[in-house]
């Protein structure tokens, strides 16, 4: 189940934020604060007015929240946005990223009315790659040295996924 990220997610969101495992992925260089979490929840978590979005995705068994969408550059003229997904360390590769992004994708799509959605992978992340290509998202870009990791650079991928029309 995917629902819209609340204040009460603040402890969660700020474990998974400060995880500098994931900063690659993220983008982050500096630690967040509590306090800035709790400041984006209460009033920068808008598609609208902030052209970004963060989905939690919760077990429907338990309630339990065991990753999050982020939905950002939010482009209504243009039909688009761009996604990234993360899934609790100990809930990876059980199939609830396909299932969650599935949602997302259809949310997007069918209530949002989006053209495209589209998302960036560094070369060393197979596993989201094929989570995307299985979800008809197609390369569409490769970005030679993008990220430094220590002493060295990694690529990056580009993938979009562009709605498909109903011809009934």
């Amino acid at each position: 189940m995917l629902r819209c990220a609340e204040p009460e997610d603040a402890e969660l969101i700020y474990r998974w934020e400060n995880d500098r495992n994931i900063w690659r992925v993220s983008g982050t260089h500096v630690p967040y604060t509590r306090f800035q979490i709790e400041q984006f929840l209460l009033s920068n978590n808008d598609l609208f007015s902030q052209k970004q979005l963060r989905l939690m995705i919760d077990l429907i068994e338990t309630g339990s929240s065991i990753g999050c969408i982020d939905i950002f550059d939010y482009d209504g003229i243009n039909g688009r946005a761009g996604l990234g997904i993360l899934i609790d360390k100990d809930f990876r590769q059980l199939g609830y990223a396909k299932a969650a992004l599935a949602l997302c994708i259809a949310y997007l799509f069918d209530d949002l009315m989006l053209h495209q959605v589209y998302c960036s992978i560094d070369e060393t992340n197979v596993i989201s790659q094929q989570l995307f290509l299985d979800q008809g998202f197609t390369l569409c870009g490769h970005r030679k040295d993008w990220i430094r990791i220590e002493e060295r650079y990694i690529d990056v991928y580009e993938y979009q996924r562009l709605k498909v029309k109903n011809h009934d």
